[in-house]
């Protein structure tokens, strides 16, 4: 028989919320029924109504609050729903950081049967705003007027704004003072519906340590109308100008890069460093968007880790050589692996710029090429992963249990498959030592963590 459902659509209820999700609903039970309603906090008496129910949960709408958490941070409605992305911003940062902290703690005893391993307090940043270097903003028209910001919750409806919360303030900067020069211009937006138009997104990159812009002007057409004054005008208003690029998006896709690249202006990089270590930032190169706590975690991961110059490191996941060439700082040699062609190119020429000479990279599925220089006879004393969200592909981990490298550091944006993987490691012979959340977006969900493992 199926089960009755304690609520139905459209009904007024009063409900406290218990807890909050991984994407930051409240969570409020009715009979043992979960309800997950948007910017509801734990502890909050409130009044919801039920706008959708399902088999196994039901949706909510925030009515009213009879009894506040001291956590939350009123902000007034005209300024809802302005900083695109910002999940949390309704929860102090105090509270964003109690809320992270707890996340990874439960999910590494529920997931991951870890009841007992260290998990560290939080590392927070003493200001949690304007803090990203990378911003990719949708442009469009409303009213005949050009507009740029972020996609609304569940829709492709663009709010306009000239700021954003979790920007540095150059990014915020760059992206409304080009804004402004295609407008005067007349460079006609992108239409989504229609596929017409030419303008689609505009990319601000900043080098925070050196000060240095890249500016990407994302268009449907191989055709840039008004080029040359559009270059003009950019160098002329944006002092810390070093690149102007321009990439070709024709196909009707939610992708933002497309596959035609062009410099129009100036250099094809720009630089920044994290720590001592200099990057070269291209407009395809995948670089940490908050370097600040970036440098906090790497941190983390080269302590952990302990190398005396003696280890052989292997660093699956390696990017563009981040944490690679924070590692062969210590290391006797280190060998980074990574899917993306363009990302090992990148590792190689970050590794000469900063005149790296024990690392090496290599292109191809780290689930794949790691087993291959197993069996090649090529172990790892330490090993190092920092996954995508989906965590490391089994047959990694087989591979890690089976070449029994003293240590594994997990660098994890995933708290729930990090808990996954870890009891993996735990059943192949690894014990979790201890974990170090960090919080690399505050206003966002998202949490970092670095986990540490010895072999038994």
């Amino acid at each position: 028989m199926s089960r009755t459902l304690p609520v139905n659509k459209n009904d007024y209820i009063d409900v406290v919320f218990e807890d909050i999700t991984h994407d930051g609903a409240g969570v409020a039970k009715v009979e043992g029924y979960p309800l997950f309603i948007p910017n509801g906090l734990p502890g909050e008496k409130a009044k919801i109504k039920v706008i959708k129910t399902g088999k196994g949960y039901g949706i909510g709408r925030l009515i009213e609050i009879y009894e506040k958490s001291p956590y939350r941070v009123d902000i007034p409605s005209e300024e809802k729903h302005k900083y695109g992305g910002c999940q949390l911003e309704h929860i102090s940062y105090k509270g964003q950081l109690k809320y992270k902290e707890n996340q990874v703690r439960q999910v590494l005893t529920r997931i991951g049967k870890l009841e007992d391993v260290v998990v560290h307090p939080i590392l927070g940043m003493e200001e949690p705003f304007h803090y990203r270097n990378k911003a990719q903003v949708p442009v469009g028209e409303k009213d005949g007027k050009l507009i740029a910001g972020f996609f609304k919750q569940r829709s492709h409806e663009i709010v306009d704004t000239n700021e954003s919360l979790i920007q540095l303030p150059e990014v915020n900067e760059a992206v409304k003072v080009v804004k402004e020069i295609c407008s005067e211009l007349g460079i006609p937006a992108y239409q989504e519906e229609s596929h017409k138009g030419v303008l689609r997104h505009i990319m601000a990159r900043y080098g925070k340590q050196t000060e240095e812009l890249m500016v990407v002007i994302i268009t449907r057409t191989t055709d840039l109308p008004q080029k040359n004054k559009l270059v003009e005008e950019m160098v002329a208003r944006l002092p810390k100008l070093k690149s102007i690029v321009h990439n070709v998006n024709s196909k009707r896709t939610n992708v933002i890069i497309g596959e035609k690249t062009n410099v129009l202006w100036g250099n094809e990089v720009i630089y920044d460093y994290i720590g001592d270590v200099k990057f070269a930032i291209s407009t395809l190169s995948f670089y940490q968007v908050n370097p600040v706590q970036t440098k906090v975690l790497y941190d983390k991961a080269l302590e952990y880790a302990n190398l005396s110059g003696e280890e052989n490191v292997i660093d699956a996941y390696c990017g563009i050589g981040t944490i690679s060439l924070f590692l062969a700082q210590k290391a006797k040699k280190v060998f980074g692996v990574e899917v993306v062609p363009e990302a090992i190119e990148d590792a190689k020429r970050n590794a000469e710029l900063n005149e790296i000479t024990n690392a090496e990279f290599a292109a191809g599925e780290a689930e794949v090429v790691i087993p291959k220089w197993y069996k090649e006879g090529n172990t790892a004393d330490v090993l190092v992963v920092d996954p995508p969200r989906k965590g490391c592909d089994e047959a990694l981990l087989q591979t890690i249990i089976e070449m029994k490298p003293k240590k594994v550091v997990y660098v994890s944006c995933n708290p729930g498959t990090l808990a996954r993987d870890l009891r993996i490691l735990e059943d192949g012979g690894y014990r979790t030592v201890e974990v170090q959340p960090v919080d690399m977006f505050p206003m966002t969900t998202h949490v970092e963590c670095c986990a540490w493992l010895e072999r038994k």
